[in-house]
């Protein structure tokens, strides 16, 4: 057997057992503390390069040795509760974001609006909302149609409106500068939304944080398109029908919906962990609620993602 295949072969027992355990609450996994020990993987790569140039086996048994070691350091280290809110953080690009930064001369804070106006009412309103390395959070209500407060490091942020007689289209995102970006810039905007209108939110983000309560907010459909986020949305139940599609790579993902609401789910996941409580397995791949069929308001979820956990709670 190729040795090359027995790495694999650890590794993938490896992330198949943990994700077992945590789906059945053996532990608590964080997988955004392993992401801060992606060069052990470049060691691995190294050591097994360097021991097995001749295929021996006192370089197989070396190289296999060290992987046990970094899989074992990486399982303690991925149970310690996060420390960090973004999951690219690590000891030099930590960014606390707290009430010290108003002292913080890097920091720079940008307004956005968007007025609101009877019309408006009237209108779907299609929010695009995107950015890199950025903390979304969604503080309540405004006056205005949309309004953002940004804390930023790098990167410009910009805010359109275009319009027609039913729709309302919002984009706001941010436009890197390839100079001056860096990964992990640790920029955070609070969002407002007016309580009028109907929403089409279509989210979308390399890495970062969005924490969206939405439970007093008219959304007909919410896509989420992310790479390496934390994703936590709570949905009320103002609208008769609301669509929720979600596409990660490496991501936590936790949406909270109305018990009164019947919730279908649909998954097409690789390595995900999954727990949907509540909810019963119809068949592989897709979970509804007890109350499903007789509810008047109905949740449709479709996930796909690659490593990533997807937790849906009703409250």
């Amino acid at each position: 057997m190729k040795f090359d295949r027995i790495i694999w072969g650890v590794l993938l027992l490896f992330i198949g057992g943990v994700l077992l355990l945590d789906n059945f609450d053996v532990i608590n996994f964080y997988w955004r503390n392993v992401w801060d020990f992606w060069p052990i993987f470049l060691i691995i790569l190294g050591v097994n390069i360097l021991f097995n140039k001749n295929n021996s086996q006192t370089g197989n048994i070396i190289s296999l040795g060290i992987l046990v070691i970094a899989l074992s350091v990486l399982f303690v280290k991925g149970q310690e509760e996060p420390t960090n809110k973004f999951w690219w953080s690590n000891g030099r690009h930590t960014i606390e974001i707290d009430g010290d930064e108003d002292n913080d001369t890097d920091n720079k804070k940008l307004s956005f609006s968007e007025p609101y106006i009877e019309a408006d009412s009237a209108k779907k309103t299609i929010l695009n909302l995107s950015g890199g390395g950025t903390s979304f959070d969604l503080k309540g209500e405004t006056d205005s149609l949309f309004a953002a407060e940004v804390r930023k490091r790098n990167g410009e942020f910009s805010l359109t409106k275009t319009t027609s007689d039913s729709v309302n289209t919002l984009t706001f995102k941010m436009q890197n500068n390839k100079k001056s970006y860096s990964f992990g810039n640790g920029t955070s905007v609070d969002v407002r939304l007016n309580t009028n209108p109907v929403y089409e939110m279509n989210l979308k983000m390399g890495a970062g944080e969005l924490k969206f309560d939405l439970a007093d907010y008219k959304v007909r459909t919410l896509n989420f398109d992310g790479g390496a986020a934390e994703l936590n949305i709570k949905f009320g139940a103002l609208l008769p029908i609301t669509d929720v599609n979600v596409k990660t790579g490496v991501a936590d993902v936790k949406i909270e919906i109305p018990e009164g609401s019947g919730c279908r789910i649909k998954t097409k996941t690789g390595l995900s962990s999954k727990d949907f409580t509540g909810f019963t397995k119809i068949s592989e791949g897709v979970y509804e609620t007890p109350n499903y069929q007789s509810a008047a308001n109905k949740i449709f979820i479709n996930f796909e993602g690659g490593i990533s956990s997807f937790e849906v709670d009703r409250y």
